[in-house]
């Protein structure tokens, strides 16, 4: 089960004084098993988003903290800026991120709210998931008006807040409190200074669109349903919220999105689908930026889709998909864009510690080996093969993508250059894996034996280990015997130049399988379990096996 981890966004209003920021951001800093990911101010918005991690009651703990700090430092009576808003902790939200259920994020949302309300005064509306009504789910809507009508809103029954004074509070305005989604607030540059051109392309891309008019003229009488209801067209962007905005401090206007769900719009779709509203009103797109940080995922799906409109492999590694994605989105037009600081997976593990064997130079990975320690050892330097052999195999293939005169089959070598990628970043895990499960046995044969209560508990727990420890050899033979037959679709088919790539490959590839059989046999050796060493046994020697004739078939062919 995955420790439970809780994301939180909040956006405060002021985006100018950066001591008045350091001071918020250092109230969530100074709680116990919170992680502070980013801080992001906009002076021309007066806005700062930050994003920070940690255990759930923790992260709910350093969100009241923050809204307390903001409460005190932020002014609303004297706040303009390019966003809208309504408080001093604009908007808290609550975003699962593992191990943490939507309900459970609600929950914790209304339980802050309450707080929030009671403690420091400040009204409390709740949304998306943690609404306490249908009406109050979209963020847009219960902060409409923003915080010049907060004081008429809130004296209509029906914006009573969710907590809090139902008066307003003129220094803070009031804060909306949620759970939701994970989102990525994205805004795309371009090359004019009008605003309601901007707006012409959000309305055009959001998924709300833009009421519908009379004659479908601009300036026609706005048509409403047989209930008064404005009549809306949509736009062509799904789970997209959208508006256009001047940004001065860089003499442009932007389309500032919300995308709320990236899978059902994916960055790259939205980039492109502004792309073409804004060519069609004769204005180009000149870049875009994130706000905020994005996941792992969406940056690399965004690398391969640009890819794939240039017809180039897919398989390469992480770092050039993100430059691809980079650059193809435009992501470092206006300031760097630093993937340590706006990559929610790389920014959780800066800082950290502990480091990966796979994280070591090739000369730190072979000192470690060398040393004294049992572990790294043949299993890990088995996995590390297999990785390299899925390497040598992604190459080959990718420079046969590239190959002149072969054009028309770039995507067949593609298919395979994504599988070696996949294959070597399976190995790669593996590599730690196997000293982690050596590292098991270890700690489990040291447990206490001197009651049969002990001896028991400790015999099952080195039972349990040594299992791991046959499994993960295992997948090193299973993972390194698909590196193999990459190599061997290489040799066959693949740019003749590298065919001895290829068959230097299949013989890493066979190590690796051969090396991992090793560790499967010692350890089945100390099983008591013997229908489970069997089994592992049995598939073992078929892999082994196999791996060898592979092995051979791919000298034959590279000769």
């Amino acid at each position: 089960m995955s420790e439970p981890i809780l994301e939180c966004v909040p956006n405060f209003s002021e985006g100018r004084d950066l001591e008045v920021i350091a001071r918020i951001t250092a109230r969530i800093e100074a709680v116990d098993g919170v992680k502070l990911l980013n801080v992001d101010p906009g002076r021309d918005t007066n806005r700062t988003v930050v994003t920070f991690v940690g255990p759930p009651g923790a992260v709910v703990e350093a969100a009241f903290q923050a809204a307390k700090a903001a409460a005190e430092l932020i002014d609303m009576r004297k706040h303009h800026g390019a966003h809208p808003r309504f408080g001093a902790t604009d908007v808290l939200p609550l975003v699962p991120v593992s191990g943490v259920t939507m309900d459970e994020a609600a929950k914790l949302a209304r339980s802050l709210g309450k707080r929030i309300g009671e403690e420091l005064g400040v009204s409390v509306y709740c949304y998306e998931y943690a609404a306490s009504c249908e009406e109050r789910r979209n963020l847009a809507t219960v902060r409409a008006g923003e915080y010049e009508g907060l004081a008429e809103k809130m004296a209509r029954p029906d914006w009573k807040p969710d907590f809090g004074p139902g008066t307003l509070n003129e220094r803070s305005g009031a804060t909306a409190v949620g759970a939701r989604d994970f989102l990525v607030a994205y805004n795309v540059n371009l090359n004019t200074t009008s605003t309601r051109r901007a707006n012409a392309i959000a309305y055009d891309v959001r998924e709300k669109g833009r009421a519908k008019r009379e004659g479908g003229k601009p300036t026609g009488r706005v048509l409403v349903d047989e209930h008064g209801q404005t009549i809306w067209e949509p736009g062509t962007l799904e789970a997209v919220k959208a508006i256009g905005w001047f940004i001065e401090e860089y003499g442009i206007a932007q389309i500032s999105m919300n995308l709320t769900n990236i899978e059902r719009t994916p960055v790259h779709v939205a980039f492109d689908e502004v792309c073409e509203k804004a060519e069609a009103r004769g204005i180009r797109v000149t870049g875009s930026e994130l706000v905020g940080l994005i996941p792992l995922k969406a940056i690399l799906d965004a690398g391969r889709y640009f890819l794939r409109k240039q017809q180039r492999s897919l398989g390469v590694p992480d770092r050039e998909l993100i430059k691809i994605a980079v650059k193809s989105l435009g992501l470092d037009d206006l300031r760097p864009f630093d993937p340590e600081e706006k990559i929610i997976e790389y920014a959780m593990a800066r800082g950290e510690s502990r480091r990966s064997l796979v994280d070591l130079s090739v000369r730190g990975f072979a000192e470690e080996t060398a040393s004294e320690s049992v572990a790294p050892g043949g299993g890990s330097v088995s996995a590390l093969l297999g990785a390299l052999a899925a390497s040598l195999g992604a190459m080959v293939a990718n420079l046969s993508a590239h190959k002149r005169g072969w054009d028309d089959r770039w995507e067949e070598f593609s298919d395979w250059a994504v599988k070696g990628t996949r294959c070597r970043q399976d190995l790669l895990a593996l590599v730690d894996a196997d000293t982690e499960a050596f590292n098991g046995i270890m700690k489990a044969m040291g447990l206490p034996k001197d009651t049969d209560e002990e001896k028991a508990v400790r015999a099952g727990a080195v039972e349990s280990a040594t299992k791991r420890a046959i499994e993960v050899p295992l997948a090193v033979m299973r993972a390194s015997l698909a590196a193999i037959e990459i190599a061997k679709a290489m040799a066959e088919k693949g740019n003749p130049n590298s065919a001895s790539d290829a068959g230097v490959g299949a013989l890493a590839g066979r190590s690796a399988v051969l090396g991992a059989f090793l560790n499967v046999r010692t350890n089945c050796s100390g099983l008591s379990d013997k229908e489970f060493a069997e089994k592992a046994l049995t598939e073992g020697g078929e892999l082994a096996a196999r791996a060898e004739r592979l092995e051979a078939e791919v000298m034959e062919l590279v000769g």
